[in-house]
């Protein structure tokens, strides 16, 4: 990850990496709307973001929460995998439109009036939206704004409409890659409620290589897997998660272990990203696991360190309490049935074996270089609009029970945390 010093830095970085692929235009625009849920009469931002192929295109592929709640954009995006062909994107922040009396028809409406503006046949069109889950659409508003996307559409960066998507996102995130003589770019959104599973909080991939439907959705599969299904903030899944992929074909194809490797770096980096950006976030936490029977129990295992409430407050705290670590595994491991004999642990944090043997390996002298080490790898938990650096706090844990590896990342749990999701909708 590059380091900024700031914010004009890191949005000219994005500008460059948010370069559109060949086929596709990008549109934005803004609104205001009350929402009667809140029982004020207070007008409240929103945006609107579309992303649209030049031509209905058939390579495509998408992967969606499995949260048993899901709001209406996610049922409707579901069905248009069935679909041949798609077209475009329609995003909205601050509204997630889950659990609304009538959020698929509302979701409609919008779609419609897109697709009057721009002729694009609104089946054609993948809705998505982010924000406060039990909020309906502000569907008049919405509609009325929808004609100003159609005048908009540019072939330009994507970083506006990774700004656009944002809702306590401190910072856009942009990533990109390059494969034979095509491109990749990708952009996520996402802060809290980060536990993925099979995608993340709103994920949107572009490419103009050309490659066969089959092929992107196995490859958008992995990548979710390996990458976003890897991450937690605060292990709770949205009922929005979704991560998308167009192609538009107007690249030569490429080697598809060449676009595996390019896929599996972007999604890396993007859910990286995401956990920097996590909501109170002060440190990120990287757990490698190996030496686990399956690569399924390692990641279980890791997940089960960088979720433990006591191990994510001990980091806050810039405090090695290794003993949280052992714990978190040990509950894990007698819970899900998992090999795990203390007499052949090892951990290490920073390099530094901190348990051999089942047996702690700590003195005053090593506490506080730990303890150092915690600190210098914080960042501000309140944000400031740009990632500060990329230190990670790096946990090793050693199993010795097969040849299995995963590696999981997470974040601390600050006060930030609890005040931003305390005052969230007030």
């Amino acid at each position: 990850m590059d380091r900024f010093s700031s914010e004009p830095e890191y949005l000219a970085a994005l500008e460059r990496r948010g370069r559109m692929p060949h086929g596709f235009k990008r549109a934005v625009t803004s609104l205001e709307f009350k929402a009667p849920e809140m029982g004020v009469d207070t007008p409240m931002p929103m945006n609107l973001a579309a992303v649209v192929a030049d031509a209905p295109v058939q390579s495509f592929a998408g992967m969606f929460t499995r949260n048993r709640f899901p709001g209406a954009p996610v049922i409707l995006a579901r069905e248009r995998m069935r679909a041949p062909q798609i077209q475009a994107v329609l995003i909205n922040n601050k509204v997630a439109n889950v659990g609304a009396p009538n959020g698929v028809a509302d979701a409609e409406a919008v779609l419609q009036a897109f697709g009057r503006a721009t002729g694009i046949d609104p089946g054609l069109v993948i809705p998505a939206s982010t924000g406060v889950i039990g909020w309906s659409l502000p569907v008049k508003a919405m509609v009325e704004a929808v004609p100003r996307l159609a005048t908009d559409l540019a072939d330009a960066s994507l970083l506006p409409i990774a700004q656009a998507i944002m809702t306590t996102d401190a910072f856009p995130k942009v990533r990109s890659a390059e494969v034979g003589g095509g491109r990749i770019v990708g952009i996520a959104k996402g802060a809290g409620m980060i536990e993925p599973n099979l995608a993340t909080m709103l994920v949107f991939l572009f490419t103009d290589i050309e490659i066969e439907r089959s092929a992107m959705r196995r490859l958008l599969a992995e990548t979710c897997e390996t990458g976003f299904n890897r991450i937690s903030v605060d292990g709770d899944q949205s009922t929005s998660d979704m991560a998308l992929i167009m192609s538009s074909g107007k690249a030569a194809p490429a080697r598809e272990q060449d676009l595996r490797e390019a896929m599996r770096e972007l999604g890396t980096a993007l859910a990286e990203d995401i956990v920097r950006n996590g909501e109170g976030t002060a440190h990120v936490i990287r757990v490698i696991v190996e030496q686990a029977r399956t690569e399924r129990e390692a990641e279980i295992l890791g997940k089960a360190v960088i979720n433990s409430p006591l191990v994510k407050a001990a980091i806050y705290g810039n405090d090695p309490n290794v003993g949280r670590i052992v714990a978190a595994l040990g509950d894990c491991a007698g819970n899900h049935d998992i090999e795990l004999l203390a007499e052949r642990l090892s951990v290490s944090i920073a390099g530094e074996q901190v348990l051999a043997g089942g047996r702690f390996q700590l003195d005053g002298v090593k506490e506080q270089r730990l303890s150092s080490y915690l600190r210098h790898a914080a960042q501000d938990p309140t944000g400031c609009g740009y990632p500060e650096h990329n230190r990670t706090v790096e946990i090793a844990i050693a199993c010795a029970a097969g040849t299995a590896r995963a590696e999981v990342i997470g974040a601390d749990l600050s006060y930030e945390y609890v005040r931003e999701n305390a005052d969230y909708r007030s």
